[in-house]
């Protein structure tokens, strides 16, 4: 199943997508329709809340009502938000190998671009990536964002006026449902309510210096907007496996980079045991893979422009797009 929060003649609502993608079907109407009014369907943290049972009876009132074309709604003219306007925590990993690489060296060229020393971007260009650190691979390794700073497919990101570097991030991650603590990864399918994309808007210039402080990203992730999910979240039967996805950016229609989510140094599964290990996981919290390899401008050297379109892909999923734009100073 594909679910989806829209706005509608000013409320927020939980739908159903079907139709090939193509249609909104509005759940807590049909219910009402079928005398099986459900405040599960009022919102998608509250369907995550009421748990399987109210997964279960919205396919069923789908599969009922799902040619009744007053109660279906055309995607193109819907405003889809995030899937989860606000998460109860969101939390972003470094799962591929790849990335890491690259993106600590882009990182070093940025601070030479920053200084204008020509001589060490040619060094550093001619470095071979090197061996991962085996700090990755001993645990998974995550930080925590802003969830109040999310945003859902069509909308316009606002650079943050303190940044000149501004980048995106091809990931997907994982809703969770069902609380728990010191889950081992070997139940943690239990708690996996479904799967969704992410852009991690980046503003890497803010984002260089934090880091060179050893803590954050702080200002580098968290501005108004930036975090973006979506289209929507497709639960676990869809999916199959989620560690074969194939993935695709592309910027104003050109392909930048094709990966894949195979490769991850930890599984959704080992995250969660990590993180659950002597802490509270809730419902309705958001946990990203990271980033896919070549997955942003950082590891490749080409960043975004004023009014530039970003589509992120991921198959079984969906495509999430987003436009980005200068502020004025």
């Amino acid at each position: 199943m594909k679910l989806a929060t829209y706005r509608s003649d000013g409320d927020e609502k939980l739908g159903i997508v079907h139709g090939n993608d193509q249609l909104l079907f509005d759940l807590a109407v049909a219910a009402d329709r079928a005398g099986k009014k459900n405040l599960a369907f009022t919102s998608m943290l509250a369907l995550i809340d009421a748990g399987d049972a109210a997964l279960e009876q919205a396919g069923k009132i789908l599969d009922e009502y799902r040619h009744d074309a007053s109660l279906s709604y055309e995607i193109a003219g819907a405003e889809v938000l995030a899937p989860i306007p606000e998460p109860r925590q969101m939390r972003d990993g470094m799962s591929f190998p790849r990335h890491i690489l690259q993106g600590g060296r882009g990182q070093r060229k940025l601070a030479a671009r920053a200084s204008g020393d020509i001589a060490e971007l040619a060094r550093i260009d001619s470095e071979p990536l090197g061996e991962l650190p085996d700090v990755y691979r001993r645990q998974p390794i995550f930080y925590i964002t802003n969830r109040f700073s999310v945003r859902g497919t069509n909308t316009t990101v606002k650079w943050p006026r303190y940044s000149q570097v501004m980048d995106y991030e091809l990931e997907f991650g994982v809703i969770t449902k069902n609380r728990g603590k010191d889950i081992p990864a070997s139940r943690a399918r239990e708690h996996i309510f479904g799967y969704t994309i992410f852009n991690d808007f980046s503003a890497r210039d803010a984002q260089r210096i934090e880091m060179e402080g050893r803590l954050g990203p702080a200002k580098g992730k968290s501005f108004d907007g930036g975090n973006v999910l979506g289209p929507w979240i497709v639960t676990p039967d869809e999916i199959g496996d989620p560690y074969s996805l194939k993935m695709e950016a592309r910027v104003n229609g050109e392909t930048r980079s094709c990966g894949t989510s195979a490769g991850m140094l930890f599984s959704f599964e080992e995250m969660i045991e990590h993180i659950t290990t002597d802490e509270t996981l809730m419902p309705g919290e958001f946990i990203g893979s990271g980033t896919v390899g070549n997955g942003c401008g950082l590891e490749l050297g080409w960043y975004l422009e004023h009014g530039d379109t970003i589509e992120l892909e991921v198959e079984k999923i969906g495509i999430l797009r987003n436009r980005t734009e200068r502020q004025e100073a």
